[in-house]
C-alpha cells in the first residue's frame, strides 16, 4: 500500500514546483506549525504525502498519523499519540473516516483548527453508521461489504470508478486490490466530543466524490460553519488536488 500510494503522489506532484525548504522558509506571523494528518479508512497515511511534502517545504512540521483502524478509540489514540509529540498550535486534518477521528481527538489544547477533507463529521451521539445511513446511497458506500471477521472493504471491482476515478487506472485498481479493512465497531463507536463545536473549522468538498456525496459534504459543512473550498475531484481529491488542499491547511494555520 505504501509504495502504491507514493507511487500515486511522485507522479502526480512531477509537474509542481515547490520552492523553499524547511530550513529557509518562513512561516506568516502567528501562524500554527503544525500539521497533524489523519488518513481515512481502507487507505494508509501515505495517501496525505502529496499534501505533506508541500506544507514541509513551505517550512511547516507535518506528522501523518497511522491508523490502525481497528476501532474509533485506536484512531483516536493513535493521533492524540501525535499531538502529543509537537508544542505550539496545531492544525488537524482528517480525510473520509479521519473526519470522525478528529471530531473526537481535536479537543486536545494545542488544536487550533480543524479541516476537514471530503470527510465525515458526526456531532455527539453520532457514528459512521449513523451518518452513512442518513445520507443518501452512493457507489462507494453500496460497496461497503464485511468478511468473515467483521472487517469492512470496497468492492475491489467499483473501488477505482467510486473512490479514485481521477488516478491513474493501475494506481486506482492496486488501491482497491491492497485496501486496509476498517473494522466494523469503528463503524459503530459514536463520538462522545464534536472539537469543531470549539474550534475554527474547514471544509474542502470535493464536487465529484462518489463515496460521501458532495451535498452531503456541503451540508456537514454547513452544519459545522465551517469556511469552505470546492475542488472538482473525486473522493481521493487529497492526492489529485493536493495544491489546494493544502492551502486551505494554510489558512487554517492563521485561524484564530
Amino acid at each position: 500500500m505504501r509504495n502504491i500510494l507514493l507511487s500515486a503522489a511522485t507522479a502526480l506532484l512531477a509537474g509542481t514546483t515547490l520552492v523553499g525548504s524547511v530550513h529557509s522558509a518562513e512561516l506568516p506571523k502567528g501562524a500554527a506549525h503544525n500539521i497533524v494528518l489523519v488518513h481515512g479508512a481502507f487507505v494508509d497515511q501515505t495517501s496525505w504525502q502529496p499534501v505533506a511534502e508541500i506544507l514541509t517545504k513551505k517550512g511547516y512540521n507535518v506528522m501523518l498519523v497511522e491508523n490502525p483502524l481497528t476501532s474509533l478509540a485506536a484512531d483516536v489514540d493513535a493521533t492524540k499519540q501525535a499531538l502529543a509529540k509537537h508544542e505550539g498550535k496545531t492544525v488537524l486534518v482528517g480525510h473520509s473516516w479521519g473526519g470522525v477521528v478528529i471530531t473526537q481527538a481535536g479537543n486536545d489544547p494545542k488544536v487550533s483548527a480543524l479541516v476537514y477533507v471530503s470527510a465525515f463529521a458526526p456531532d455527539v451521539g453520532q457514528s459512521l453508521a449513523t451518518l452513512a445511513k442518513s445520507g443518501p446511497a452512493t457507489e462507494g458506500t453500496a460497496a461497503i461489504h464485511p468478511d468473515d471477521k467483521g472487517n469492512l472493504y470496497i468492492d475491489p471491482k467499483v473501488f477505482p470508478s467510486a473512490v479514485a476515478a481521477d488516478l491513474p487506472p493501475k494506481i486506482a485498481e492496486s488501491l482497491a486490490n491492497h485496501q486496509l479493512p476498517l473494522n466494523h465497531t469503528a463503524f459503530e463507536a459514536p463520538v462522545d466530543t464534536a472539537a469543531w463545536r470549539d474550534k475554527p473549522t474547514f471544509y474542502v468538498i470535493s464536487t465529484k466524490d462518489k463515496v460521501i456525496a458532495p451535498e452531503v459534504q456541503k451540508l456537514f459543512a454547513a452544519g459545522m460553519k465551517a469556511q469552505t473550498t470546492e475542488v472538482a475531484g473525486s473522493h481521493a481529491s487529497l492526492v489529485v488536488h493536493a495544491k489546494e488542499v493544502a492551502a486551505v491547511i494554510e489558512k487554517a494555520s492563521l485561524a484564530k
